[in-house]
C-alpha cells in the first residue's frame, strides 16, 4: 500500500518506501536501511503513545522478541521504545500471511501441512527456549515465506518467568478463536502449553477453513473454548487424534513439542513426486522486468521501487530451494510435436534450435574472480541477489553490494568487472542496478550510500561492454525511485524534479525533457520499443494512469490516459499495446485481474478497446509472438489473443512464485524460472509441460528480484536468488553443470 500523506519518510535512519499493513497497535512500514537492507518498522499509533500501559507493553515486545531467533521467526534487527513515536524494527518477511492464503485459496492439503505444522513447532520451540510465551499464534501473524512460516507479532507476549504481567489490569489479550482455556480463565497461569492448544486450533483452520470452536461472538466463542469439545468435522484420521490432543482444555493433557514433532512426521505425509512440496505462497517482488533478450517481449528491471507500487510491482522471489521439487522430470507432449534430440546439439528443425559453438553446461556465482578490472569489495556479505540483463551473448550482473559486471553466456567466464565505485569503499555502500545493453554499451545505474546517513549520491553510467571502462556518466537525484532504459535513450529524474531527462544512451547528450504532472508521482518504465512513465495522481485514491510515451526517434512525448490502472506491454502492428487490470477481487494483493486490451497508434493516439471476454489474473505479462501470457503467483500459465482477448490455453506449474515468462525466438517453446533457479517449459502452443528440472540455488539470497529465462542461441541463461548464475541446454535440462574453466 502506498505512503498515506501524514506518514513518515524515513525513522530512526530508515527510509519508508511503503505501507504493509495496520492494527490496533500501530503502523506497519516497509523500509529500507543505510545499507540497502529491507526492514519491517512498526510504529505505535499517537494516540498510544502516552499510555504508560501500552508504551510498556510495547517495550515488553521488544524484550521478548530480542529474546528469540530461529528460522521460523522474524528477528528484532532495532528498536527504540522511548521515542515520541515508539517503533521496533525487524526482519522483513516478503510473503503473505497465512491468514490471507486460505481466505483466498481455501483450505490446505493435507501434503501441504507437513512443512508448515513443522515449521511452526520450531518456531514455537525457540520462542519457549527464551522463556517466552507468544499468546497470539493465528493465522494472521504467520507469514509465509518461501523457507517456510515465519512466526511474528509478540506484542501480547509475555516473560514466562515473570508473573507480574500487564494482563492483571484485566485486559483480555488474544484472538478468541484461536485462545486456550486458561486465557478466558486466569491469564495469570498461561505458559507454553497454551500456544500448543493455539496450534491445535491453527491447523484446524488450514484443513477446514473454519476454527473448532466459532460462533457468532467473541463471547460465544470463548465460552465454547472454555466448555465444548473441539468441532473437527473434516479432519479425520492419524491427524484428527494429535489435534485433538493439543484442543484438551487440561494445559497437562497436551503434548509438548518433541513429541508433537514427532507424531506430526508421522501422521502427515511428505508431498510425491507429481506435487509441489512447499505451501502456495504469495510474495511480493519491485522488480520491473528484464531487458528484452533474443525476442522476448519485456522490461529492464531497474533495481528501485516505486512509492506508488503499480500493478507492474509483482512477485518478489523466495521461494525454497531445499522444498523445491529435486531432480528432473521429462513428460512428452501427447501430440508428439517435440523432437527430442540425442547429443548435445538438436537440428535446425527440432524444438530446441542448435548450442553456440563452444557451449558447454557452466554454473557461475556473480562474485567469482574476472578476468578484468576488480574483485568484490570485501565488508559486506549480505544480499547477493543480483540484478541482471543480457544481450544473448553475455549477461551482465550487479546488486546490492555488487559492482557491474560481465558473464558469458556460453563459456561462463566472467570477464570484466566495472570499478566504479571510489576507491577503498566498501561494498555495503554502493548499490548498482543493470538498465540494459545499447550497442556495446552497458547502461548502469550507481547508488552510494553515506557512511552515516542516507543516500548521498546517484548517478548513470554508460560502461563500455567490451571491458567494462567508464564512458559518460550522469549526475541524478538521490530521491529518484529508479532510471530506466530503452530504444537507445535513457530516463532519469535530475534537477529539482519537475521533469524527466531523456538522453542519448550513446553519449549521454539530452534528447528533451518531460515535464512531470504537479502532485503527479511518475515511475520510468520501458518496453522493448518504447520508454515511458506511468504516472499516478497522489492526491485522491483513483486508479487513474497517465502514460507519458518517449519517441527515441524524436524524443518527442505523448500521453495516453486509461480510467484503470494498466501495463503497456509492448508493440503490436506498430500499435503500443496496453493490458488494463483491476486490483479488486485479485486475491493475495499480488497478481492483478487483466480486464481488457487497449491499443494506441503512436503516430495519432487513436485508442482501440476489447473488454477480455474472461478476467485473466496474473504478473508482469509477457507479448511474444503475437501472443501474451500472464503467470499467477502459484504457477498458472495462460495465454490469450492480444486482439480478440481469447483464451489460447492454460497450463499449470509446481513453481510458486514463478518469475516472468519467457518465449525462445522461434515461438515454439514457454519457459519460467523460480527463485531457486528451477526451471519449467511449456509447448508455447498448447501448455503442455515439458519438463521440470531441479533448483541449482544453495540458499536463497534476498526475494526482491524473480529470475527470467535468457536465449544464447538455443541455449538458456539464468540467475537464481543466491546470486549463482547457470546455462542450460533445453533438450537435455538433466547435463550436470561444471564450472567455467
Amino acid at each position: 500500500m502506498p505512503l498515506h500523506k501524514d506518514d513518515p519518510r524515513s525513522l530512526g535512519g530508515y527510509r519508508l518506501a511503503d505501507r504493509l499493513g495496520a492494527g490496533g497497535m500501530g503502523i506497519v512500514y516497509r523500509g529500507r536501511s543505510r545499507s540497502g537492507r529491507e526492514v519491517a518498522v512498526k510504529v505505535v499509533h499517537a494516540q498510544y503513545a502516552a499510555d504508560p500501559v501500552f508504551r510498556a507493553r510495547f517495550r515488553q515486545e521488544i524484550e521478548a522478541a530480542r529474546r528469540v531467533s530461529g528460522a521460523f521467526t522474524a528477528p528484532v534487527l532495532d528498536a527504540d521504545p522511548d521515542a515520541a513515536t515508539p517503533w521496533m524494527a525487524t526482519q522483513y518477511v516478503p510473503g503473505d500471511s497465512l491468514a490471507a492464503r486460505i481466505r483466498t485459496y481455501g483450505g490446505l492439503r493435507v501434503t501441504e501441512l507437513r512443512p508448515l505444522a513443522l515449521g511452526l513447532v520450531e518456531a514455537l520451540r525457540d520462542i519457549h527456549r527464551a522463556g517466552v510465551v507468544h499468546r497470539d499464534l493465528k493465522p494472521a501473524n504467520v507469514l509465509m515465506a518461501g523457507d517456510g512460516p515465519r512466526v511474528i507479532d509478540f506484542g501480547i507476549s509475555r516473560a514466562a518467568e515473570n508473573h507480574s504481567t500487564l494482563t492483571e489490569t484485566g485486559q483480555m489479550v488474544g484472538t478468541p478463536p484461536f485462545m486456550s482455556p486458561e486465557q478466558f480463565t486466569d491469564a495469570r497461569m498461561v505458559g507454553p502449553a497454551s500456544d500448543i492448544f493455539s496450534l491445535g486450533a491453527l491447523l484446524v483452520y488450514c484443513v477446514t477453513g473454519r476454527g473448532p470452536f466459532d460462533a457468532d461472538s467473541p463471547y460465544l466463542t470463548g465460552y465454547r473454548v472454555v466448555h465444548d469439545e473441539p468441532v473437527l468435522d473434516g479432519v479425520t484420521g492419524p491427524l484428527r487424534a494429535v489435534l485433538t490432543r493439543c484442543l484438551a482444555k487440561d494445559p497437562a493433557d497436551r503434548p509438548g513439542l518433541d513429541a508433537l514433532a514427532q507424531e506430526f512426521a508421522a501422521v502427515l505425509p511428505e508431498p510425491s513426486s507429481a506435487e509441489p512440496q512447499t505451501l502456495t505462497l504469495r510474495l511480493p517482488s519491485a522488480r520491473t522486468g528484464p531487458v528484452p533478450a533474443s525476442g522476448a517481449t519485456s522490461v529492464p528491471f531497474t533495481g528501485r521501487r516505486s512509492r506508488r507500487p503499480s500493478p507492474r510491482a509483482l512477485l518478489a522471489v523466495a521461494a525454497a530451494a531445499a522444498l523445491a521439487l529435486t531432480g528432473y522430470v521429462r513428460l512428452v507432449p501427447g501430440d508428439g510435436d517435440s523432437q527430442a534430440p540425442t547429443g548435445g546439439k538438436s537440428s535446425e528443425g527440432s524444438r530446441w534450435g542448435t548450442l553456440p559453438t563452444g557451449w558447454k553446461p557452466w554454473q557461475t556465482t556473480v562474485s567469482a574472480t574476472a578476468d578484468q578490472g576488480v574483485a568484490k569489495a570485501p565488508g559486506y556479505e549480505g544480499d547477493t541477489s543480483p540484478s541482471c540483463v543480457s544481450d544473448g551473448a553475455s549477461v551482465y550482473c550487479g546488486g546490492t553490494a555488487l559492482l557491474p559486471t560481465r558473464v558469458d553466456a556460453t563459456t561462463g567466464r566472467t570477464l570484466w568487472r566495472a570499478g566504479i565505485a571510489p576507491p577503498d569503499m566498501k561494498a555495503d555502500r554502493y548499490i548498482t542496478a543493470l538498465l540494459g545493453v545499447d550497442d556495446g554499451l552497458v547502461l548502469v545505474e550507481l547508488t552510494i550510500i553515506a557512511a552515516d546517513g542516507p543516500e548521498e549520491a546517484r548517478s548513470v553510467l554508460a560502461l563500455d561492454h567490451e571491458t567494462g571502462a567508464k564512458v559518460w556518466s550522469r549526475a541524478v537525484r538521490t530521491d529518484s525511485q529508479g532510471s530506466a532504459y530503452a530504444a537507445g535513450v535513457t530516463l532519469t529524474e535530475e534537477g529539482d524534479g519537475s521533469v524527466v531527462t531523456v538522453r542519448s544512451a550513446r553519449d549521454g547528450s539530452v534528447r528533451t525533457t518531460v515535464p512531470v504532472p504537479e502532485d503527479w508521482f511518475c515511475s520510468l518504465r520501458t518496453t522493448e520499443d518504447f520508454p515511458y512513465l506511468e504516472c499516478s495522481d497522489q492526491t485522491t485514491d483513483s486508479d487513474t494512469s497517465r502514460f507519458y510515451v518517449v519517441d527515441p526517434d524524436d524524443g518527442s512525448a505523448f500521453s495516453v490516459t486509461s480510467a484503470q490502472t494498466g501495463s503497456l506491454v509492448g508493440t503490436l502492428s506498430g500499435q503500443l499495446l496496453f493490458l488494463e487490470a483491476d486490483r479488486r477481487g485479485a486475491g493475495n494483493g499480488f497478481d492483478v485481474i487483466y480486464t481488457r486490451v487497449v491499443r494506441v497508434d503512436p503516430q495519432t493516439g487513436r485508442r482501440t478497446v476489447t473488454d477480455l471476454p474472461e478476467r485473466y489474473r496474473g504478473g508482469l505479462p509477457t507479448l511474444a509472438h503475437d501472443t501474451l501470457y500472464v503467470v499467477t503467483s502459484s504457477g498458472l500459465v495462460t495465454a490469450f489473443s492480444p486482439t480478440t482477448g481469447a483464451r489460447l490455453w492454460t497450463g499449470r506449474t509446481t513453481l510458486e512464485p514463478p518469475g516472468q515468462a519467457s518465449v525462445d525466438p522461434s515461438g515454439n517453446t514457454l519457459y519460467v524460472a523460480g527463485a531457486s533457479g528451477r526451471v519449467i517449459a511449456l509447448d508455447a502452443a498448447r501448455g503442455t509441460l515439458l519438463w521440470e528440472s531441479s533448483a541449482r540455488a544453495e540458499v536463497l539470497g534476498n526475494s526482491d528480484r524473480l529470475p527470467v529465462v535468457w536465449f544464447n542461441r538455443g541455449a538458456l541463461v539464468l540467475s537464481a536468488s543466491d546470486g549463482t548464475i547457470f546455462t542450460l541446454d533445453p533438450a537435455h535440462p538433466d547435463r550436470e553443470a561444471v564450472a567455467p574453466g
